[in-house]
């Protein structure tokens, strides 16, 4: 399709190659010979459009066919490409630009497309206050946000109907309505350009006001020139700019080594180093942090001698207590718990395994040998009186035969 001349291609054609065109240069970058392509097929399709009388001023949305909705967007498309084309007139091409970009919003104005917040921070221009701008920018960025996760989601369920519908066919071969096919895929078209258009007009607006600010810079500069005579103006700025911000980078290289933090040993390095060996638990380990301290820097380490030093002490304390201990001193703590407690089992396990009962010494009757006579008797006499009334001898008296 690149290689046909665009006088001998058709509308959609022209369309759907400079979409791809504008496509490679947003995301990739491209060189000036395909920007200059992509803005000759993109004049070619808004020549065409107006040849053909596709849209009317007074005409909506819901007047415009899905298939010529995405016509909508060839001039955000040349905006965007234009700017992007080098030329010693910079500001001939930022001029350009605006004027593309104010037709497709003024165009989308009439289509009903553009949200209310925009017009009317339209019409009040410079007036509107520094709150009212950030507003608006926010509120801006959450629409393009929710534009583009709308994009993505209708293209998920058309990948996923494409292939539920694939498997179907190919497991069962069942007569789908056609019908029902086109009506879903001209809903899903119509939703996906009407997004497509919502999401340009987000980007329009920032991109204008970015121009803007360029050209306002940029004619600065050049009165500033005629101004003094100084026609390499503009190029000794930015030779300036290039060399401080250069030199900077190399002094922040070369204090990086003094200025990085050194790796810190952790409660659980030393407590490995105890494990293999390469250090003793009774070794002296200062790895101690202390807590952070909150509070003014004049109050740090002071007394408070009033009460305002007492309040202003307690601005921008933290809502939680802080620990007393850092992590080392906790890991020491419960290393030296460990060892008293290893210690204690291994005391308990050699009096376990000890025979002090073998070898206690014979003495005399005491009392307890006593009741264990008292018990024995106890026991026989119990043997003899079983021996005299065995079991179930009381009832056979009760019985007629007994």
């Amino acid at each position: 399709m690149g290689e046909r001349k665009v006088e001998d291609m058709s509308l959609s054609a022209l369309f759907e190659q400079a979409r791809k065109i504008h496509l490679t240069v947003t995301e990739s970058g491209a060189d000036q010979d395909l920007v200059k392509k992509g803005c000759e097929v993109l004049e070619k399709c808004e020549d065409m459009i107006s040849k053909l009388g596709l849209f009317s001023s007074n005409e909506t949305k819901d007047d415009i066919s899905t298939n010529n909705l995405k016509y909508l967007l060839v001039p955000f498309y040349l905006a965007e490409l234009t700017e992007k084309l080098a030329q010693e007139e910079r500001i001939q091409i930022l001029k350009i630009s605006q004027a593309k970009l104010k037709e497709f919003i003024s165009f989308c104005e009439a289509m009903e497309l553009v949200p209310q917040e925009e017009l009317e921070a339209s019409v009040q221009g410079a007036s509107n206050s520094f709150a009212d701008r950030r507003a608006l920018k926010i509120a801006r960025f959450r629409r393009q946000r929710a534009a583009e996760a709308k994009l993505t989601e209708i293209k998920e369920r058309k990948e996923r109907r494409g292939r539920s519908t694939k498997a179907a066919t190919l497991s069962t071969p069942v007569e789908v309505g056609e019908d029902d096919l086109l009506d879903d895929d001209g809903e899903e078209e119509r939703e996906a350009w009407l997004t497509t258009i919502s999401l340009a007009i987000c980007k329009a607006f920032d991109l204008l006001e970015m121009l803007k600010k360029e050209e306002e810079m940029l004619s600065a500069i050049k009165e500033k020139q005629l101004k003094d005579g100084e026609k390499e103006f503009s190029q000794a700025i930015l030779d300036d700019r290039t060399k401080k911000a250069e030199a900077w980078h190399r002094d922040a290289a070369a204090r990086a080594r003094y200025t990085q933090p050194a790796a810190p040993i952790t409660c659980a390095t030393f407590a490995q180093d105890v494990i293999e060996g390469r250090a003793n638990v009774s070794q002296a380990h200062d790895h101690k942090h202390q807590p952070m301290i909150f509070g003014p820097q004049s109050l740090i380490g002071g007394s408070l001698t009033s009460e305002r030093e007492r309040m202003a002490a307690q601005v921008f304390q933290p809502a939680y207590r802080m620990p007393t201990i850092s992590i080392e001193e906790a890991g020491l703590r419960e290393m030296e718990m460990m060892n008293k407690w290893q210690e204690r089992n291994a005391k308990m396990f050699e009096e376990a395994n000890s025979a002090w009962y073998k070898d206690k010494p014979k003495m005399g009757p005491s009392e307890d040998d006593e009741d264990d006579d008292a018990a024995q008797e106890k026991a026989r006499a119990w043997d003899d009186w079983k021996d005299d009334n065995p079991r179930g001898a009381g009832n056979k008296k009760l019985t007629p035969c007994g």
